[in-house]
């Protein structure tokens, strides 16, 4: 009987264990390799601006991670990111002013809070789906941004909550190469949770009801049980990207957890790529890299002091405008892009030709 060898190209695989295999390619692990010592060597060289860059990536890919699997995987559509952010902010600082409370228990309890915001917020997509569940989720954000302009109103905070930096194994986070360790950490640790809940049974489930809800009942699948359990998995990730937000900046305000915020957060998924962990990243880092890169372009041009006060809605208007790009132009997203590059050079020298060609 013929047996099947494989090949130094790795994408021939014979057993599960290769095809569970999270590297399975050696190109994979020497990208990997290359990636991890680009991220270790850069807080060496990198000047402040840049190092704030790469910590706010590292943030947005954590809230970015967990909308993807929500709606990407999921298939639960939600316009209530900034308010579980919020949520997870406000909490951190109410427990620092109020008793004091250190980072490892703050943490937790900002988890905690998403955990209960999902599973109440989560109750409508048993009932709603599509616009009408956006619309439902759309309330979080403006009750979590209402109780915490109350509080902020109520004990004095007008101008926002003040948070010392935490310590961690009793070092202080005061230095930007600190925090760009810490939140590279997280954002891993974050990657890492989502690759094995995809692979396992609940992300099998999550898959079946975004593809045809239908079916997926019709095969055993709770329906409504695995609703509610990415609601919950995606709000508590949120959250405590909230409550690292709010130690990273020092400071929480109704102002920073606006609607457009949410905006920006479907935006990296649907720029990233839909249904893809990578499409998740590179969306983060796009959508934040946005605003400097078209700040600087403007820069560039003659007469920029006329254009300043007009920053913001140039960003705005661009921001737009590139989403519809590649709404019409790259369905796919940004990960769709990297994929045409990979395959090219995997099929390189030889070329796709198609099916109407060969029968000339």
């Amino acid at each position: 009987m013929f047996r099947p060898v494989p090949r130094a190209s790795g994408y021939f695989r014979t057993d599960y264990a290769q095809d569970m295999a999270l590297l399975q390619t050696r190109a994979e692990r020497i990208g990997l390799a290359a990636l991890v010592g680009v991220l270790v060597t850069l807080p060496f060289i990198a000047t402040p601006f840049l190092l704030d860059l790469a910590c706010q990536v590292f943030l947005a890919s954590i809230g970015a991670l967990s909308l993807m699997l929500l709606t990407g995987y999921a298939g639960q559509i939600s316009l209530g990111h900034a308010g579980l952010i919020a949520a997870g902010a406000f909490t951190t600082g109410i427990l620092t002013r109020e008793i004091n409370a250190p980072f490892w228990l703050t943490l937790p309890a900002s988890a905690l809070t998403g955990i209960v915001l999902g599973l109440v917020f989560g109750l409508p997509s048993l009932r709603l789906r599509g616009l009408y569940l956006a619309v439902s989720t759309l309330a979080l954000h403006f009750i979590v941004i209402y109780l915490g302009g109350e509080y902020e109103t109520k004990r004095g905070f007008s101008t926002g909550i003040l948070i010392e930096k935490p310590s961690l194994g009793g070092f202080k986070l005061t230095d930007g190469r600190a925090w760009y360790f810490v939140l590279l950490i997280f954002a891993a640790a974050t990657l890492l949770i989502c690759i094995n809940l995809l692979r396992s049974r609940s992300g099998r489930a999550w898959r079946a009801i975004h593809t045809r809800e239908t079916v997926a009942e019709a095969l055993g699948i709770s329906i409504s049980g695995y609703k509610l359990l990415a609601f919950v998995i995606s709000s508590s990730m949120t959250s405590v990207a909230g409550c690292l937000f709010a130690y990273y900046r020092g400071f929480v305000s109704i102002e920073a957890f606006d609607l457009f915020l949410s905006i920006q957060y479907v935006a990296m998924i649907i720029i990233g790529g839909m249904g893809s962990l990578l499409g998740a990243l590179l969306g983060a880092t796009f959508v934040t890299i946005f605003p400097y890169a078209i700040e600087a372009l403007l820069k560039l041009l003659p007469n920029v002091q006329k254009l300043a006060g007009d920053i913001f809605a140039v960003n705005y208007a661009s921001f737009g405008v590139v989403m519809i790009l590649f709404l019409v132009l790259e369905p796919l997203g940004l990960v769709g892009i990297w994929r045409r590059i990979q395959n090219y050079f995997l099929l390189w020298p030889f070329k796709y030709k198609p099916l109407a060609s060969m029968r000339k």
